[in-house]
């Protein structure tokens, strides 16, 4: 099992995302606040069994992440996950982009963190309130206010060591899987129900065929040969 806690606060919250490297769709963060339940034993040998599968996203098939993901829903005292859409990420850059998604999901949580843990090499406050982004939201003084005293440890490959991250990382994978699941259906020649945004031959075989769609990053090198498009 991997490790329940990295501080000694009593409410650690773990955040992580999904779709940074992605060509289409959002990048999704997820923030998860520790699931107390493991330190009174009060979860049953099946769950513990499911919950002993919880890793890194990448490394789970899609059938145990949507297995684990209501538990990690129930278990936790707080979850939350925000998108951050293409046209925004192509406004502030795709590193806001991610870390904003994980601030807003820590903004979002129904308790108060005593401590966050972020996958990566990181703090979680990069740039907070600084990004004058027309297209999505701008945090408030009292928001900045709420997130900065909350101290934060950055974590490589956070999502293989520690629950609650690796928590944040299934949510985070599997919302956006939905997602791109979702816009697969009005545009099914990119195959993202597959591939998820990700920069496949497939995919970028499709651009090629069919130009880019309004889910398209379009501040991305979306085809190997252009240095950048212009649109």
């Amino acid at each position: 099992m991997l490790n329940i806690q990295y501080s000694t606060f009593e409410k650690e919250c773990g955040t992580d995302e999904a779709g940074r490297g992605c060509l289409a769709g959002p990048v999704t963060a997820a923030a998860v606040l520790n699931p107390l339940c493991f330190k009174n034993n009060s979860v049953d040998s099946k769950i513990l069994d499911l919950w002993n599968k919880l890793n890194d996203s990448k490394q789970l098939s899609e059938k145990i992440r949507f297995d684990l993901r209501p538990y990690i829903e129930q278990f936790a005292l707080s979850f939350a996950v925000t998108h951050i859409y293409n046209d925004e990420i192509d406004e502030i850059n795709i590193l806001n982009a991610s870390m904003k998604a994980m601030q807003e999901s820590v903004l979002k949580l129904t308790h108060r963190p005593d401590f966050i843990i972020v996958d990566g090499n990181r703090g979680i406050y990069s740039k907070l309130g600084t990004l004058q982004n027309k297209s999505g939201k701008i945090f408030t003084q009292e928001e900045i206010d709420y997130l900065k005293p909350i101290p934060n440890q950055s974590i490589i490959k956070g999502d293989s060591k520690y629950l609650s991250i690796a928590a944040a990382s299934v949510l985070a994978k599997t919302y956006r899987d939905e997602y791109m699941d979702m816009i697969h259906e009005e545009y099914p020649m990119y195959n993202w129900k597959k591939n998820k945004g990700y920069p496949t031959k497939e995919h970028r075989e499709a651009i090629r065929k069919y130009g880019v769609t309004k889910y398209h990053r379009l501040s991305f090198r979306l085809l190997p040969e252009q240095l950048e498009l212009q649109f």
